[in-house]
């Protein structure tokens, strides 16, 4: 991960943007995101892994943060965790249905 001294640090501020599945795996994913947060200001650092992007922006930026349609801090894009919990509880669910009606099938 990117060192940093404190003339790297003073007037920016930083943040990693996370997605709960490997959504920046794709080219066009992390560009749109890139764009995405550009209007804000964040610029890209470095890409960690297939889930985890960090940018920075000068701190000058946080003036216009009220005329954006986007949260510039957001820190999470894509499907969330809870979604992400709904749908494992439910395919649980569909698959322990789908077993115990085959265990009720195969004795009558």
């Amino acid at each position: 991960m990117t060192p940093y001294n404190d003339e790297d640090l003073n007037g920016w501020e930083f943040k990693i943007v996370r997605a709960n599945t490997r959504k920046f795996r794709s080219y066009d994913e992390v560009r749109k995101l890139c764009e995405e947060e550009a209007r804000a200001g964040w610029e890209l650092v470095e890409k960690f892994d297939d889930s985890r992007i960090r940018f920075k922006r000068k701190i000058e930026h946080r003036a216009r943060d009220r005329y954006l349609d986007i949260d510039p801090y957001r820190v999470e894009v894509g499907i969330g965790q809870g979604k992400i919990a709904i749908l494992v509880v439910g395919l649980t669910a569909v698959i322990l249905a789908a077993v115990l009606l085959f265990a009720f099938l195969s004795r009558h």
